[in-house]
Protein backbone atom coordinates (compact mmCIF):
# COMPACT_ATOMS: atom_id res chain seq x y z
CA UNK A 1 0.00 0.00 0.00
CA UNK A 2 1.33 3.16 -0.84
CA UNK A 3 0.78 6.22 2.18
CA UNK A 4 1.45 9.35 2.73
CA UNK A 5 1.78 11.06 6.14
CA UNK A 6 0.44 14.47 7.46
CA UNK A 7 2.16 16.94 9.84
CA UNK A 8 -0.87 19.60 9.94
CA UNK A 9 -0.16 23.36 11.29
CA UNK A 10 -1.89 26.39 11.25
CA UNK A 11 0.91 27.62 8.29
CA UNK A 12 2.42 24.57 7.27
CA UNK A 13 1.90 20.88 6.22
CA UNK A 14 4.73 18.40 6.33
CA UNK A 15 4.48 15.44 4.33
CA UNK A 16 6.68 12.05 3.82
CA UNK A 17 5.31 8.90 1.88
CA UNK A 18 6.01 5.12 2.10
CA UNK A 19 5.26 1.63 0.51
CA UNK A 20 4.55 -0.43 3.58
CA UNK A 21 6.47 -2.91 0.92
CA UNK A 22 9.33 -1.32 1.99
CA UNK A 23 8.40 0.24 5.50
CA UNK A 24 10.56 3.10 6.02
CA UNK A 25 9.13 6.59 5.70
CA UNK A 26 10.73 9.68 3.50
CA UNK A 27 10.26 13.88 3.98
CA UNK A 28 8.71 14.74 1.03
CA UNK A 29 8.50 18.52 1.86
CA UNK A 30 5.76 20.91 2.85
CA UNK A 31 2.48 22.37 1.43
CA UNK A 32 1.62 25.98 2.74
CA UNK A 33 -1.61 26.86 3.88
CA UNK A 34 -2.90 28.77 1.66
CA UNK A 35 -6.19 28.10 0.97
CA UNK A 36 -5.43 26.02 -1.96
CA UNK A 37 -3.52 22.88 0.61
CA UNK A 38 -6.64 20.67 0.25
CA UNK A 39 -6.14 20.60 -3.55
CA UNK A 40 -2.45 20.05 -3.21
CA UNK A 41 -3.16 17.09 -1.44
CA UNK A 42 -5.11 15.42 -3.45
CA UNK A 43 -3.31 15.93 -6.15
CA UNK A 44 -0.26 14.10 -4.46
CA UNK A 45 -2.30 11.51 -3.80
CA UNK A 46 -2.94 11.36 -7.79
CA UNK A 47 0.72 11.56 -8.12
CA UNK A 48 1.80 8.93 -5.72
CA UNK A 49 -1.46 6.53 -6.14
CA UNK A 50 -1.87 6.91 -2.04
CA UNK A 51 -4.68 4.39 -0.45
CA UNK A 52 -4.11 5.48 2.86
CA UNK A 53 -3.39 8.85 4.82
CA UNK A 54 -1.82 9.33 8.10
CA UNK A 55 -2.40 12.37 10.20
CA UNK A 56 -0.48 13.09 13.30
CA UNK A 57 -2.93 13.84 16.57
CA UNK A 58 -0.74 16.53 18.72
CA UNK A 59 -1.14 15.78 22.10
CA UNK A 60 0.40 17.12 25.22
CA UNK A 61 2.95 16.30 28.23
CA UNK A 62 0.12 14.82 29.95
CA UNK A 63 -1.34 13.14 26.66
CA UNK A 64 -4.94 14.82 26.54
CA UNK A 65 -5.83 16.32 23.37
CA UNK A 66 -4.94 20.29 22.79
CA UNK A 67 -6.47 23.15 20.78
CA UNK A 68 -4.32 22.19 18.30
CA UNK A 69 -5.46 18.89 17.79
CA UNK A 70 -9.33 20.25 17.40
CA UNK A 71 -7.98 22.24 14.68
CA UNK A 72 -5.92 19.22 13.42
CA UNK A 73 -9.73 16.88 13.33
CA UNK A 74 -11.42 19.89 11.84
CA UNK A 75 -8.77 20.15 8.80
CA UNK A 76 -9.44 15.70 8.29
CA UNK A 77 -12.94 16.23 8.22
CA UNK A 78 -12.44 19.05 5.46
CA UNK A 79 -9.97 16.86 3.94
CA UNK A 80 -12.41 13.56 3.64
CA UNK A 81 -15.32 15.53 1.81
CA UNK A 82 -12.17 16.86 -0.61
CA UNK A 83 -10.81 12.99 -1.12
CA UNK A 84 -14.74 11.88 -1.11
CA UNK A 85 -15.38 14.38 -3.91
CA UNK A 86 -12.37 13.90 -6.16
CA UNK A 87 -11.53 9.95 -5.16
CA UNK A 88 -7.74 10.13 -6.73
CA UNK A 89 -7.38 7.10 -9.26
CA UNK A 90 -10.72 6.19 -8.57
CA UNK A 91 -9.60 5.06 -4.64
CA UNK A 92 -11.30 5.81 -1.89
CA UNK A 93 -8.51 6.82 0.42
CA UNK A 94 -9.41 6.25 4.15
CA UNK A 95 -7.61 8.74 6.54
CA UNK A 96 -6.00 7.74 9.77
CA UNK A 97 -4.66 9.41 13.03
CA UNK A 98 -1.28 8.78 14.61
CA UNK A 99 -0.42 10.08 17.96
CA UNK A 100 2.79 12.31 17.34
CA UNK A 101 4.52 13.07 20.75
CA UNK A 102 7.62 15.84 20.17
CA UNK A 103 7.83 15.00 17.08
CA UNK A 104 9.19 18.47 16.03
CA UNK A 105 11.53 18.12 18.83
CA UNK A 106 13.42 14.60 17.66
CA UNK A 107 13.64 15.84 13.92
CA UNK A 108 15.20 18.63 14.41
CA UNK A 109 17.75 16.57 16.14
CA UNK A 110 17.50 14.03 13.01
CA UNK A 111 18.38 17.08 10.65
CA UNK A 112 20.86 18.17 13.16
CA UNK A 113 22.73 14.49 12.34
CA UNK A 114 22.55 14.96 9.26
CA UNK A 115 24.17 18.39 8.56
CA UNK A 116 20.57 19.76 7.57
CA UNK A 117 19.74 23.04 7.63
CA UNK A 118 16.74 23.49 10.51
CA UNK A 119 14.53 25.37 8.02
CA UNK A 120 10.95 24.94 9.17
CA UNK A 121 9.70 23.17 6.02
CA UNK A 122 12.62 20.57 6.32
CA UNK A 123 11.48 20.06 9.80
CA UNK A 124 7.94 19.59 8.83
CA UNK A 125 8.58 16.79 6.19
CA UNK A 126 10.64 15.61 8.98
CA UNK A 127 7.91 15.23 11.58
CA UNK A 128 5.52 13.70 9.14
CA UNK A 129 8.62 10.86 8.19
CA UNK A 130 8.48 10.61 12.31
CA UNK A 131 4.64 10.15 12.57
CA UNK A 132 4.63 7.61 9.52
CA UNK A 133 7.38 5.52 10.79
CA UNK A 134 5.54 4.95 13.96
CA UNK A 135 2.25 4.37 12.35
CA UNK A 136 4.32 1.73 9.96
CA UNK A 137 6.11 0.03 12.99
CA UNK A 138 3.13 0.01 14.74
CA UNK A 139 1.00 -1.78 11.46
CA UNK A 140 1.25 -5.11 12.68
CA UNK A 141 -0.30 -4.63 16.16
CA UNK A 142 -3.13 -2.62 14.20
CA UNK A 143 -3.96 -5.06 11.78
CA UNK A 144 -3.78 -7.59 14.47
CA UNK A 145 -6.06 -5.81 16.79
CA UNK A 146 -8.50 -5.25 13.62
CA UNK A 147 -8.70 -8.93 12.83
CA UNK A 148 -9.49 -9.42 16.76
CA UNK A 149 -12.32 -7.04 16.55
CA UNK A 150 -13.23 -8.35 13.00
CA UNK A 151 -13.38 -12.12 14.42
CA UNK A 152 -15.25 -11.18 17.94
CA UNK A 153 -17.95 -9.36 16.01
CA UNK A 154 -18.56 -12.41 13.70
CA UNK A 155 -18.36 -14.51 15.93
CA UNK A 156 -21.47 -12.65 18.34
CA UNK A 157 -23.76 -11.97 15.56
CA UNK A 158 -23.33 -15.91 14.35
CA UNK A 159 -23.87 -17.32 17.66
CA UNK A 160 -27.54 -18.67 19.10
CA UNK A 161 -29.70 -17.73 20.94
CA UNK A 162 -29.13 -19.50 24.69
CA UNK A 163 -32.12 -20.17 26.40
CA UNK A 164 -32.17 -19.89 30.37
CA UNK A 165 -34.91 -21.91 32.18
CA UNK A 166 -35.67 -22.39 35.90
CA UNK A 167 -33.78 -24.48 38.42
CA UNK A 168 -34.70 -28.03 38.22
CA UNK A 169 -35.04 -29.95 41.18
CA UNK A 170 -32.42 -31.52 43.32
CA UNK A 171 -30.86 -35.30 41.91
CA UNK A 172 -30.65 -37.67 44.22
CA UNK A 173 -27.44 -40.11 44.22
CA UNK A 174 -26.91 -43.25 45.65
CA UNK A 175 -23.61 -43.77 47.49
CA UNK A 176 -23.09 -46.36 45.21
CA UNK A 177 -22.99 -43.85 42.25
CA UNK A 178 -21.14 -41.33 43.95
CA UNK A 179 -18.35 -43.63 44.25
CA UNK A 180 -18.59 -45.00 40.68
CA UNK A 181 -17.63 -41.55 39.89
CA UNK A 182 -15.12 -40.70 41.62
CA UNK A 183 -13.16 -42.15 39.19
CA UNK A 184 -14.34 -39.84 36.36
CA UNK A 185 -15.12 -37.01 38.23
CA UNK A 186 -13.21 -34.22 36.46
CA UNK A 187 -14.62 -31.17 38.99
CA UNK A 188 -11.39 -28.96 40.42
CA UNK A 189 -11.81 -27.92 43.99
CA UNK A 190 -12.33 -23.69 43.65
CA UNK A 191 -9.04 -22.92 45.19
CA UNK A 192 -6.94 -25.03 42.48
CA UNK A 193 -9.26 -23.58 39.82
CA UNK A 194 -8.27 -20.32 40.54
CA UNK A 195 -4.35 -21.09 40.27
CA UNK A 196 -5.26 -22.86 37.18
CA UNK A 197 -6.59 -19.38 35.74
CA UNK A 198 -3.92 -17.26 37.21
CA UNK A 199 -1.25 -20.16 35.31
CA UNK A 200 -2.97 -19.99 32.09
CA UNK A 201 -3.17 -16.02 32.33
CA UNK A 202 0.37 -15.57 33.30
CA UNK A 203 1.33 -17.65 30.06
CA UNK A 204 -0.78 -16.19 27.44
CA UNK A 205 0.50 -12.81 28.57
CA UNK A 206 4.08 -13.98 28.85
CA UNK A 207 3.76 -15.88 25.17
CA UNK A 208 2.58 -12.41 24.09
CA UNK A 209 5.55 -10.36 25.25
CA UNK A 210 7.43 -13.13 23.41
CA UNK A 211 5.49 -12.78 20.37
CA UNK A 212 6.06 -8.72 20.76
CA UNK A 213 9.33 -8.72 21.30
CA UNK A 214 10.09 -11.42 18.65
CA UNK A 215 8.39 -8.60 15.77
CA UNK A 216 9.63 -5.73 17.39
CA UNK A 217 13.09 -7.35 17.26
CA UNK A 218 12.46 -8.10 13.91
CA UNK A 219 11.06 -4.36 12.59
CA UNK A 220 14.25 -3.21 14.33
CA UNK A 221 16.67 -5.59 12.67
CA UNK A 222 14.99 -4.47 8.98
CA UNK A 223 15.05 -1.15 9.55
CA UNK A 224 18.30 -1.03 10.92
CA UNK A 225 19.47 -2.16 7.75
CA UNK A 226 18.01 0.78 5.48
CA UNK A 227 20.25 3.55 4.41
CA UNK A 228 20.90 5.56 6.84
CA UNK A 229 19.11 8.61 4.09
CA UNK A 230 16.86 7.26 1.84
CA UNK A 231 18.48 7.46 -2.18
CA UNK A 232 15.27 9.31 -3.38
CA UNK A 233 15.40 11.79 -0.18
CA UNK A 234 19.46 12.73 -1.72
CA UNK A 235 17.96 14.72 -4.18
CA UNK A 236 15.23 16.53 -1.98
CA UNK A 237 18.09 17.19 0.58
CA UNK A 238 20.81 18.64 -2.35
CA UNK A 239 18.13 20.80 -3.63
CA UNK A 240 17.47 22.32 -0.22
CA UNK A 241 20.97 22.41 0.82
CA UNK A 242 23.60 23.57 -1.30
CA UNK A 243 25.72 20.45 0.52
CA UNK A 244 24.97 17.11 -0.58
CA UNK A 245 24.14 15.20 2.19
CA UNK A 246 24.56 12.11 0.24
CA UNK A 247 28.07 12.26 -0.51
CA UNK A 248 31.14 9.24 -0.67
CA UNK A 249 32.58 9.47 2.52
CA UNK A 250 36.29 7.60 2.74
CA UNK A 251 36.66 5.04 5.20
CA UNK A 252 39.70 2.72 5.76
CA UNK A 253 39.72 -0.92 7.09
CA UNK A 254 43.32 -1.58 8.83
CA UNK A 255 44.64 -5.06 8.92
CA UNK A 256 43.54 -6.88 11.84
CA UNK A 257 40.39 -4.64 12.51
CA UNK A 258 37.59 -6.83 13.86
CA UNK A 259 34.31 -6.93 12.61
CA UNK A 260 33.19 -5.54 15.96
CA UNK A 261 35.50 -2.70 15.20
CA UNK A 262 34.19 -1.97 11.71
CA UNK A 263 30.56 -1.97 12.87
CA UNK A 264 31.38 0.47 15.24
CA UNK A 265 33.79 2.94 13.21
CA UNK A 266 30.56 3.08 10.22
CA UNK A 267 28.42 3.73 12.94
CA UNK A 268 30.69 6.76 14.17
CA UNK A 269 30.78 7.95 10.56
CA UNK A 270 26.95 8.09 9.59
CA UNK A 271 27.01 5.45 7.37
CA UNK A 272 24.97 2.80 9.08
CA UNK A 273 22.11 2.53 11.46
CA UNK A 274 23.34 0.56 14.11
CA UNK A 275 26.47 -1.53 14.73
CA UNK A 276 24.57 -4.55 16.66
CA UNK A 277 23.05 -4.81 13.45
CA UNK A 278 25.72 -4.82 11.39
CA UNK A 279 27.68 -7.32 13.66
CA UNK A 280 24.08 -9.54 13.54
CA UNK A 281 24.34 -9.26 9.51
CA UNK A 282 27.88 -10.48 9.50
CA UNK A 283 27.47 -13.29 11.70
CA UNK A 284 24.35 -14.53 9.87
CA UNK A 285 26.21 -14.28 6.73
CA UNK A 286 29.06 -16.73 7.66
CA UNK A 287 31.79 -14.42 6.07
CA UNK A 288 32.43 -12.52 9.31
CA UNK A 289 35.53 -13.67 9.02
CA UNK A 290 36.07 -12.43 5.58
CA UNK A 291 36.37 -8.79 5.47
CA UNK A 292 39.19 -7.30 3.72
CA UNK A 293 41.39 -4.23 4.72
CA UNK A 294 41.58 -1.51 2.53
CA UNK A 295 40.86 2.35 1.74
CA UNK A 296 36.92 2.25 0.69
CA UNK A 297 34.08 4.63 -0.25
CA UNK A 298 30.95 4.37 1.32
CA UNK A 299 27.86 6.77 1.18
CA UNK A 300 24.88 6.90 3.83
CA UNK A 301 22.44 5.91 1.06
CA UNK A 302 23.71 2.45 1.17
CA UNK A 303 22.08 -0.31 2.73
CA UNK A 304 23.90 -2.72 5.73
CA UNK A 305 23.96 -5.01 2.31
CA UNK A 306 25.88 -3.39 -0.28
CA UNK A 307 28.40 -2.33 2.19
CA UNK A 308 29.34 -5.44 3.62
CA UNK A 309 29.44 -7.22 0.65
CA UNK A 310 31.91 -4.29 -0.59
CA UNK A 311 33.83 -5.10 2.53
CA UNK A 312 33.66 -8.96 1.40
CA UNK A 313 34.81 -8.32 -1.66
CA UNK A 314 37.46 -5.88 -1.03
CA UNK A 315 35.84 -3.73 -3.95
CA UNK A 316 37.16 -0.66 -2.77
CA UNK A 317 37.05 1.22 -6.34
CA UNK A 318 33.49 -0.27 -7.18
CA UNK A 319 31.70 2.10 -4.52
CA UNK A 320 27.86 3.01 -5.35
CA UNK A 321 26.47 6.18 -5.37
CA UNK A 322 22.72 7.26 -6.27
CA UNK A 323 21.79 9.38 -8.70
CA UNK A 324 18.68 10.95 -9.52
CA UNK A 325 16.97 12.69 -12.37
CA UNK A 326 13.59 14.15 -12.12
CA UNK A 327 10.93 14.20 -14.91
CA UNK A 328 10.40 17.49 -15.94
CA UNK A 329 14.17 18.39 -15.89
CA UNK A 330 16.23 19.54 -18.60
CA UNK A 331 19.51 18.42 -20.16
CA UNK A 332 21.10 21.08 -18.21
CA UNK A 333 19.79 20.07 -14.50
CA UNK A 334 21.11 16.94 -15.42
CA UNK A 335 24.40 18.19 -16.06
CA UNK A 336 24.42 20.20 -12.72
CA UNK A 337 23.95 17.25 -10.96
CA UNK A 338 26.44 14.86 -12.54
CA UNK A 339 29.03 18.37 -11.69
CA UNK A 340 28.10 17.59 -8.48
CA UNK A 341 28.96 13.84 -8.51
CA UNK A 342 32.70 15.07 -9.55
CA UNK A 343 32.76 14.79 -13.27
CA UNK A 344 34.35 17.31 -15.16
CA UNK A 345 32.40 19.21 -17.77
CA UNK A 346 34.58 18.61 -20.39
CA UNK A 347 33.25 14.72 -20.14
CA UNK A 348 30.42 15.95 -19.45
CA UNK A 349 29.81 17.48 -22.60
CA UNK A 350 32.01 15.06 -24.84
CA UNK A 351 29.37 12.57 -23.47
CA UNK A 352 26.34 14.30 -24.53
CA UNK A 353 27.36 15.39 -27.95
CA UNK A 354 28.37 12.21 -28.86
CA UNK A 355 25.94 9.60 -31.56
CA UNK A 356 24.56 6.49 -29.43
CA UNK A 357 23.39 3.84 -31.77
CA UNK A 358 20.67 2.95 -29.43
CA UNK A 359 16.65 1.49 -30.54
CA UNK A 360 14.80 4.34 -28.81
CA UNK A 361 16.92 6.91 -30.83
CA UNK A 362 15.21 5.39 -34.17
CA UNK A 363 13.25 8.90 -34.99
CA UNK A 364 15.14 11.04 -33.58
CA UNK A 365 17.22 13.40 -36.09
CA UNK A 366 20.88 13.27 -35.96
CA UNK A 367 21.85 17.11 -35.29
CA UNK A 368 19.09 17.09 -32.01
CA UNK A 369 20.30 16.37 -28.96
CA UNK A 370 19.74 13.94 -26.14
CA UNK A 371 16.86 16.64 -24.75
CA UNK A 372 14.27 14.63 -23.55
CA UNK A 373 15.81 11.19 -23.96
CA UNK A 374 17.65 10.98 -20.24
CA UNK A 375 14.59 9.35 -18.78
CA UNK A 376 13.90 10.73 -15.22
CA UNK A 377 14.37 8.17 -12.56
CA UNK A 378 16.75 7.07 -9.50
CA UNK A 379 19.64 4.78 -10.36
CA UNK A 380 23.06 3.55 -8.69
CA UNK A 381 25.97 3.87 -10.58
CA UNK A 382 29.55 2.48 -9.53
CA UNK A 383 32.04 5.58 -8.89
CA UNK A 384 33.78 4.04 -12.37
CA UNK A 385 31.21 4.38 -14.55
CA UNK A 386 31.60 7.24 -17.21
CA UNK A 387 29.21 9.80 -18.32
CA UNK A 388 28.39 7.78 -21.23
CA UNK A 389 27.48 4.82 -18.59
CA UNK A 390 25.35 6.92 -17.28
CA UNK A 391 23.13 8.55 -20.29
CA UNK A 392 23.26 4.64 -22.03
CA UNK A 393 21.33 3.62 -18.91
CA UNK A 394 19.10 6.42 -18.68
CA UNK A 395 18.25 5.59 -22.44
CA UNK A 396 17.79 1.82 -21.55
CA UNK A 397 14.89 3.09 -19.08
CA UNK A 398 12.96 5.15 -21.87
CA UNK A 399 13.15 2.55 -24.46
CA UNK A 400 11.91 -0.33 -21.54
CA UNK A 401 8.94 2.36 -20.96
CA UNK A 402 8.35 2.47 -24.38
CA UNK A 403 8.24 -0.64 -25.12
CA UNK A 404 5.89 -1.86 -22.43
CA UNK A 405 3.76 0.39 -23.08
CA UNK A 406 3.42 0.11 -27.22
CA UNK A 407 4.31 4.21 -27.11
CA UNK A 408 5.75 4.43 -30.81
CA UNK A 409 2.73 2.47 -32.60
CA UNK A 410 0.25 4.49 -30.28
CA UNK A 411 2.43 7.90 -31.71
CA UNK A 412 2.14 6.66 -35.09
CA UNK A 413 -1.51 5.78 -34.87
CA UNK A 414 -1.77 9.44 -33.59
CA UNK A 415 0.04 10.47 -37.07
CA UNK A 416 3.50 11.35 -35.53
CA UNK A 417 6.57 9.46 -34.82
CA UNK A 418 8.10 8.47 -31.61
CA UNK A 419 10.50 11.53 -31.54
CA UNK A 420 7.73 14.23 -32.25
CA UNK A 421 5.45 11.77 -29.16
CA UNK A 422 8.35 12.66 -26.77
CA UNK A 423 8.13 16.74 -27.56
CA UNK A 424 4.94 16.60 -27.53
CA UNK A 425 4.99 15.03 -24.04
CA UNK A 426 7.86 16.98 -22.68
CA UNK A 427 5.39 20.11 -23.37
CA UNK A 428 2.72 18.66 -21.44
CA UNK A 429 4.97 17.34 -18.41
CA UNK A 430 6.06 20.96 -17.81
CA UNK A 431 2.11 21.99 -18.21
CA UNK A 432 0.23 19.50 -16.53
CA UNK A 433 3.17 16.62 -14.66
CA UNK A 434 2.02 16.75 -11.36
CA UNK A 435 -1.27 16.83 -12.13
CA UNK A 436 -3.39 13.47 -12.47
CA UNK A 437 -3.55 11.66 -15.60
CA UNK A 438 -6.53 12.07 -16.85
CA UNK A 439 -5.55 15.99 -17.06
CA UNK A 440 -2.87 15.06 -18.62
CA UNK A 441 -4.90 13.10 -21.26
CA UNK A 442 -7.03 16.26 -21.69
CA UNK A 443 -3.92 18.82 -22.35
CA UNK A 444 -2.78 16.33 -24.44
CA UNK A 445 -5.70 16.18 -26.63
CA UNK A 446 -5.55 20.14 -26.53
CA UNK A 447 -2.44 20.08 -28.14
CA UNK A 448 -2.93 17.31 -30.88
CA UNK A 449 -6.24 19.51 -31.97
CA UNK A 450 -4.36 22.49 -32.38
CA UNK A 451 -1.46 20.90 -34.10
CA UNK A 452 -4.16 19.12 -36.19
CA UNK A 453 -5.85 22.50 -37.01
CA UNK A 454 -2.36 24.36 -37.80
CA UNK A 455 -2.69 26.36 -35.11
CA UNK A 456 -0.31 28.03 -32.64
CA UNK A 457 0.09 25.45 -29.83
CA UNK A 458 0.36 28.49 -28.14
CA UNK A 459 2.08 26.92 -25.18
CA UNK A 460 4.30 29.33 -22.27
CA UNK A 461 6.17 26.88 -21.26
CA UNK A 462 7.93 26.06 -24.50
CA UNK A 463 8.61 30.29 -24.47
CA UNK A 464 10.35 29.58 -21.44
CA UNK A 465 12.16 27.25 -22.43
CA UNK A 466 13.58 29.30 -25.43
CA UNK A 467 14.32 31.99 -23.33
CA UNK A 468 16.50 30.04 -20.77
CA UNK A 469 18.33 28.71 -23.77
CA UNK A 470 19.20 32.38 -24.72
CA UNK A 471 19.47 34.27 -20.98
CA UNK A 472 19.15 31.77 -18.40
CA UNK A 473 19.74 34.98 -15.57
CA UNK A 474 16.96 37.36 -17.55
CA UNK A 475 19.20 40.02 -18.02
CA UNK A 476 17.60 41.68 -21.02
CA UNK A 477 14.59 39.03 -21.47
CA UNK A 478 13.18 40.58 -18.27
CA UNK A 479 9.70 40.17 -19.05
CA UNK A 480 6.97 38.84 -20.55
CA UNK A 481 6.15 40.74 -23.26
CA UNK A 482 9.92 39.72 -24.97
CA UNK A 483 9.95 36.58 -23.95
CA UNK A 484 6.40 35.80 -26.09
CA UNK A 485 7.82 37.44 -29.17
CA UNK A 486 11.40 34.94 -28.74
CA UNK A 487 12.25 34.19 -32.29
CA UNK A 488 13.10 31.07 -31.26
CA UNK A 489 11.76 27.39 -33.37
CA UNK A 490 10.98 26.47 -29.59
CA UNK A 491 8.59 29.38 -29.19
CA UNK A 492 5.42 28.27 -30.27
CA UNK A 493 3.52 30.95 -28.74
CA UNK A 494 5.31 32.88 -32.17
CA UNK A 495 5.69 29.97 -34.46
CA UNK A 496 2.66 27.01 -35.75
CA UNK A 497 3.66 23.14 -35.50
CA UNK A 498 5.51 21.65 -32.72
CA UNK A 499 9.17 23.37 -31.50
CA UNK A 500 12.59 22.00 -32.54
CA UNK A 501 12.79 19.64 -29.60
CA UNK A 502 11.63 18.27 -26.37
CA UNK A 503 11.33 20.76 -23.70
CA UNK A 504 12.25 18.56 -21.10
CA UNK A 505 12.70 14.85 -20.12
CA UNK A 506 8.91 13.62 -19.58
CA UNK A 507 8.23 11.02 -17.01
CA UNK A 508 6.31 8.10 -18.01
CA UNK A 509 2.98 8.53 -17.01
CA UNK A 510 2.70 11.52 -19.28
CA UNK A 511 4.28 9.67 -21.99
CA UNK A 512 1.43 6.65 -21.71
CA UNK A 513 -1.02 10.03 -21.19
CA UNK A 514 -0.26 11.53 -24.61
CA UNK A 515 -0.28 8.90 -26.07
CA UNK A 516 -3.63 8.40 -25.39
CA UNK A 517 -5.14 11.73 -25.16
CA UNK A 518 -8.53 12.27 -23.86
CA UNK A 519 -12.02 11.87 -25.93
CA UNK A 520 -12.75 15.63 -25.44
CA UNK A 521 -13.62 18.45 -28.27
CA UNK A 522 -11.50 21.42 -26.09
CA UNK A 523 -9.53 23.91 -27.82
CA UNK A 524 -8.36 25.26 -24.83
CA UNK A 525 -6.75 25.22 -21.30
CA UNK A 526 -5.67 27.52 -18.16
CA UNK A 527 -4.60 26.41 -14.27
CA UNK A 528 -6.30 28.76 -12.10
CA UNK A 529 -5.11 30.42 -8.89
CA UNK A 530 -6.41 27.52 -6.80
CA UNK A 531 -4.05 24.90 -8.96
CA UNK A 532 -7.23 23.29 -11.08
CA UNK A 533 -7.56 23.38 -14.88
CA UNK A 534 -9.85 25.18 -16.52
CA UNK A 535 -11.39 23.53 -20.56
CA UNK A 536 -13.16 25.57 -23.02
CA UNK A 537 -13.28 25.23 -26.33
CA UNK A 538 -14.26 28.40 -27.90
CA UNK A 539 -11.76 31.75 -27.14
CA UNK A 540 -14.88 33.57 -25.45
CA UNK A 541 -15.40 30.87 -22.78
CA UNK A 542 -11.53 30.60 -22.21
CA UNK A 543 -11.08 34.46 -21.42
CA UNK A 544 -14.48 33.92 -18.96
CA UNK A 545 -12.45 31.31 -17.41
CA UNK A 546 -9.05 33.36 -17.23
CA UNK A 547 -11.49 36.28 -15.80
CA UNK A 548 -13.07 34.10 -12.94
CA UNK A 549 -10.18 31.67 -12.06
CA UNK A 550 -6.89 33.29 -12.67
CA UNK A 551 -6.16 36.65 -11.81
CA UNK A 552 -2.47 35.60 -10.62
CA UNK A 553 -1.35 33.03 -11.72
CA UNK A 554 -1.86 33.48 -15.09
CA UNK A 555 0.54 36.89 -14.80
CA UNK A 556 2.93 35.37 -13.52
CA UNK A 557 6.81 36.15 -14.30
CA UNK A 558 7.60 33.31 -16.98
Amino acid sequence: MKLIALDVGEKRIGVAKADTGVKIAVPVGMIPVDGRELSAITRLCTIQNTDHIIVGMPRNLQGRLTKQSEYVKDFVNSLKITLESARPNGKDIKVFFQDESLTSVQAKQNLKLRNVSKQSGEIDAESAALILQDFLENLPRRLAELRASTQQRAAIQSAQPISVSAPSAPVSISTEQANDDKDTDLTVPTGDRVKNKLFVHLLIVFIGAIIVSSLGAVLWYNSSLSPVIAPDQCTSLLETNNANPCANAQFIVEDGSSVSNIADSLKNAGLIRSSLAFKIYAKLSGKNDSLKAGNYSFAPSMTVEKIYTMLVDGSNDASVFSFTALPGETLNNIKERLVAEGYSMQEINDAFYKKYDHPVLVDKPADASLEGYLFGETYEFYKTDTVEDIIKRMLDELYAVVQENNLREKFLNLGYNLHEGIIMASIVQKEAGTLSPEDQRKVAQVFWSRLGFGWKLGSDVTATYAADQIDPDRTFLDNNAAILDLDSCYNTRKNTGLPCGPISNPGAQVLISTASPADTTYLYFLTGDDGLMYYSSTEAEHLQNRDQHCQNLCNTQL
